[in-house]
């Protein structure tokens, strides 16, 4: 018999042995598994402890007045067609198109025709209706006249008064007036011409004031009031002074902004209708701090602002923008300084503990 064999039958007689000696391999297993794990839980105690480094610069804020940018077009205060209100050829025109004129200005004579006949007519007839009025009021004292012919009487007078007004007015109505002070911008008529009732003969422009118009968002128009001074820069690069004087109550359905009017004297009437124009309205002083665009992010919902450090944690300050210049943009909510974070905010989120080194120091 060999060593082997003897050496299996000597295990086979004791089990224990065996059994013994897969117990201490089982615990020997176990212990190196615990100390494995201890150590992984030590080194990922260890990465926890990191912090992340960050730069920052302190940026003080400045004293900037906050506007509202408006962009719209010059246009008349009022404009008006004036129409015929009576038939007839132009006998004159004296207006030019283009011209200044003041209200009561004749712009045009309509053939008078045979309309002072008539007036000459009615006035001999309204005469005539005044005696028989008078008769039948005498006649009705004295109880030998009813009501009813008295009644007749007042009534024709009645008529004879308006056929003479009628015919008084048609006559005033052959000269046509300007309406209002402005410019005689279109002219629809030349002499010789024959007009019909509501013919058109001119369009009147009112340029003083003239009046800038445009639509602000839902946003700014609490900001603004009728009475506030305005800044217009004219396409031309022209700079004007204006004020406020309309702001719609009721937002345009289709685009939800509000319509605002601002007003520029032009007495001498040389600014015209219809120039694109850019409207700045200031609004109350804000403290703001000027920031290079590229130190913006947004959070989880969507909102813009800028990521600063407080007390050694990152802290997500939402901002608004007051207005922008080539070299960045004035920002409003940050307070009177803040400590924004100009390298490594793409690697922090708000509420994140960060080392925090100033832009003088090195990382």
């Amino acid at each position: 018999m060999t060593q082997y064999q003897k050496g299996r039958e000597w295990l086979a007689e004791r089990p224990y042995i065996i059994a013994l000696f897969i117990t201490l391999l089982l615990v020997l297993w176990m212990v190196s598994g615990a100390m494995n794990a201890a150590e992984l839980s030590t080194d990922k105690a260890k990465a926890e402890d990191v912090v992340a480094k960050v730069q920052v610069k302190t940026f003080n804020a400045q004293v900037i007045n906050d506007n509202v940018t408006i962009y719209g077009r010059t246009e008349p205060q009022r404009t008006a067609t004036i129409k015929a209100e009576v038939s007839g050829s132009v006998e004159k025109v004296l207006a030019k198109r283009g011209a200044k004129v003041a209200k009561g200005d004749v712009i045009a004579h309509l053939a008078i025709n045979d309309l002072d006949a008539q007036l000459a007519y009615s006035r001999s007839l309204l005469k005539q209706r005044e005696i028989e009025y008078k008769g039948a009021l005498k006649l009705s004292a004295d109880g030998y006249q009813g009501e009813v012919q008295l009644s007749n009487a007042e009534a024709n007078l009645a008529a004879a008064k308006a056929d003479v007004k009628r015919l008084e007015i048609a006559i005033a109505n052959t000269v046509i007036r300007a309406p209002f002070d402005g410019v005689m911008n279109t002219r629809y008529i030349e002499e010789g011409d024959y007009v019909q009732v509501g013919d058109d003969i001119a369009m009147i422009a009112d340029l003083q004031p003239l009046v800038v118009r445009g639509y602000v968002t839902e946003n700014h128009v609490s900001q603004l009031a009728v009475g506030q001074q305005a800044h217009i820069t004219l396409l031309n690069h022209s700079q004007l002074t204006g004020q406020v004087r309309y702001i719609a109550s009721v937002a345009d359905e289709q685009t939800n902004t509000f319509k605002v009017e601002v007003t520029i004297a032009n007495p001498d009437m040389k600014l015209l209708a219809g120039i694109s124009s850019e409207i700045s309205i200031p609004l109350e002083p804000v403290d703001a701090i000027k920031l290079s665009p590229a130190l913006l992010a947004l959070d989880e919902q969507g909102n813009i602002g800028v990521k600063t450090v407080v007390d050694e944690h990152v802290v997500f300050t939402p901002i608004k923008v007051v207005k922008s210049e080539t070299s960045g943009i004035w920002l409003s909510g940050l307070g009177k300084q803040a400590d924004v974070i100009t390298l490594g905010q793409g690697f922090v989120r708000a509420g994140d503990p960060v080392n925090a080194v100033h832009a003088t120091e090195q990382l």
